[in-house]
């Protein structure tokens, strides 16, 4: 039987969220992260129950130079389809009456413990999006590294190896989100987003058949990522991260121009909305770069309050889900 406290809220835990007049405290959220992607992404809802199916064109009728007298072939276009699957991302909370009511502070402790689950949810998908892979985990949906993961099949040339060959590489995303382009789906006839469900109090075992009351809640999250045309997502990969941190100037590392490059292989850029999305550690690197006067490649406004980097009109997106341990791609 796993440990009481290690799944469910003890008095401790309880202690540690007062303050010392004995109201719920605020909880400074050091764990919250930024991922800046989940924002972004367009969501649709798919066309069958278990997630979406793409029809995509695989040839296009070809023409023919007749001579007089002479007839030409009938041809027609090809086509073919893929099912992309959703995942159940889901969580339970379950704290004791006797717990959250102490003190008369029940609406805020639960709401406390609440936005704890929800921002691990987020994390969850934010992760999902980029690493998931059902081969290896089949509850999971298809993230975005595995399907980029192969420089030498037919979307490798949306792969853009940098010269990282160790254990601490990045990856920088170039994603033009949109309904024939790439999407989060969800199931036909479902909710979108990730839904909260206060199941109120109910009578929960403990783990040796005894019973307590508890309120509990139930997160869901039906998802999963449609990649309709993979030509509209570019994988700048294997960027040594220590390399980088030491080229402040981007002489060594060519990070803009890999971007560049990527922008160039979107067919078309008003397909939809398009980012740039990389971790916090690329993203201080290319703002310092930024400040370098003879770097006009990137430019940095100020929008609402907020300053914005972005190279030939695509924003550069914070996701701090993207690891800098990543493994190099071949």
């Amino acid at each position: 039987m796993a440990t009481i406290g290690n799944t469910s809220l003890t008095l401790a835990d309880w202690a540690k969220r007062q303050d010392p007049d004995q109201k719920q405290a605020r909880m400074v959220e050091m764990l919250a992260q930024t991922n800046e992607v989940l924002t972004d992404m367009l969501w649709m809802e798919g066309n069958l129950p278990t997630g979406h199916r793409t029809t995509i064109r695989t040839g296009l009728p070809t023409g023919t130079y007749r001579a007089l007298n002479a007839g030409i072939p009938r041809t027609k276009s090809t086509s073919a389809q893929v099912d992309e699957t959703c995942a159940m991302l889901e969580n339970l909370g379950i704290v004791d009456v006797a717990l959250a009511e102490l003190n008369g502070n029940t609406s805020a402790f639960r709401l406390s413990e609440n936005s704890a689950f929800m921002e691990g949810m987020n994390q969850d998908m934010a992760t999902g999006l980029f690493y998931n892979n059902d081969a290896l985990a089949p509850a999971q949906f298809l993230g975005l590294s595995p399907r980029y993961s192969d420089s030498t099949a037919k979307n490798g040339q949306n792969i853009i190896k940098m010269g990282g060959a160790g254990s601490d590489n990045t990856s920088i995303w170039l994603v033009l989100w949109g309904d024939q382009t790439v999407a989060g789906i969800y199931p036909k006839g479902s909710q979108a987003g990730l839904e909260h469900n206060d199941m109120g109090i109910e009578l929960v075992d403990d783990g040796t058949g005894k019973y307590f009351r508890a309120y509990r809640d139930h997160y869901k999250w039906n998802c999963g990522i449609a990649l309709r045309d993979w030509r509209y997502a570019v994988r700048i990969c294997n960027i040594d991260v220590s390399d980088l941190l030491a080229d402040t100037t981007g002489a060594s590392v060519k990070i803009i121009e890999a971007m560049i490059r990527a922008v160039h292989r979107i067919p078309n850029l008003r397909m939809g909305r398009a980012a740039f999305y990389m971790n916090r550690t690329v993203r201080e690197c290319l703002d310092i770069q930024a400040m370098n006067k003879a770097n006009i490649q990137l430019s940095i406004k100020e929008y609402d309050g907020e300053f914005i980097t972005s190279l030939r009109g695509v924003p550069f997106r914070t996701v701090d889900a993207l690891l800098n341990t990543e493994a190099p791609v071949v």
